[in-house]
């Protein structure tokens, strides 16, 4: 049996979508009531779970041999892991397989040096592991940056022309479906990239093309950035790391494009513009007709 944590999430739900392809037998745990109401109704074997209540912890890895291990991005990142760490040794889970960040050797910036203190607790506590360390999401833009495209034809980002090679969640979730059947991941660390590093003038100009209207992407000031995403309620810390990731793209250090995902998967990462094709609904829809 194997626990995924954070189902709810962007690549949690994806995890839990091809661990179903491959038919495998898994446990979903969501911090929200609405969406594992949701899970149960599509007959998924689902709870809640709070990092910060060892009972729930008890229960969810009940019977389990194998953990997904995701958490919400914050500063006490490795203190909540910690304790699922602990909980699952207790439990007899045999691998663990977590969810880093890019590079998080390097601890280039706050997120990865609170997902490395995360690695070095597993690395230091006996349990078999896989560290997959993703490239920044294609996703986001779909979070993060759909209205503007819809409404406004537009990308605002400091970024200027740094290249990045960003990765589709769902490569991800099948690498890590990929670690938790096959144990011939144990001890191993993965940078995740997508098969192509692009500007986001790039990103731009693909997205006019399957479009088929102009987007134009502007480099605005980091403080115009911070504003905008703590507007829409996020912590200053969390404004604060994303513009960290983007002094480190615009320093060249997340253009590399490896070849991680074809090696474990036997397949090519997907590209930016498969990617963009298979969203092109959400990026033409107005805001009514997308919900």
């Amino acid at each position: 049996m194997i626990l995924v944590t954070g189902a709810g999430g962007t690549v949690g739900g994806e995890v839990i979508r091809s661990l179903s392809r491959e038919r495998m037998d898994f446990r979903a745990a969501f911090h929200s009531e609405v969406k594992a109401a949701q899970a149960r109704s599509a007959g998924l074997d689902c709870l809640i779970l709070d990092f910060a209540k060892p009972e729930t912890l008890r229960t969810a890895l009940r019977g389990v041999t194998q953990v997904f291990l995701l958490s919400a991005i914050s500063p006490r990142l490795a203190e909540r892991e910690a304790g699922v760490v602990e909980e699952a040794k207790q439990a007899g889970v045999r691998h663990l397989v977590k969810l880093s960040v890019w590079r998080a050797s390097e601890e280039g910036g706050a997120f990865a040096r609170w997902h490395r203190a995360s690695e070095k607790h597993i690395e230091e506590s006996g349990l078999s592991f896989t560290f997959l360390r993703p490239n920044g999401f294609m996703q986001n833009l779909v979070n993060y940056f759909a209205e503007s495209i819809r409404e406004r034809q537009a990308i605002d980002l400091p970024g200027g022309h740094a290249k990045v090679s960003l990765i589709d969640t769902r490569d991800i979730a099948d690498v890590a479906a990929r670690a938790l059947s096959d144990p011939g991941h144990g001890g191993r660390a993965y940078d995740l990239s997508g098969p192509e590093s692009l500007s986001y003038p790039q990103m731009a100009h693909t997205l006019s093309v399957v479009l088929g209207k102009r987007v134009t992407y502007s480099d605005i000031p980091e403080a115009d950035f911070k504003r905008g995403v703590m507007e829409r309620g996020a912590p200053e810390w969390m404004a604060d790391g994303f513009i960290e990731f983007q002094r480190y793209s615009m320093q060249g250090l997340a253009s590399d494009v490896l070849g991680s995902v074809q090696q474990i998967l036997g397949r090519r990462a997907t590209s930016f513009e498969r990617f963009v094709r298979h969203h092109a609904r959400v990026f033409r829809q107005d805001q009514r007709e997308a919900l």
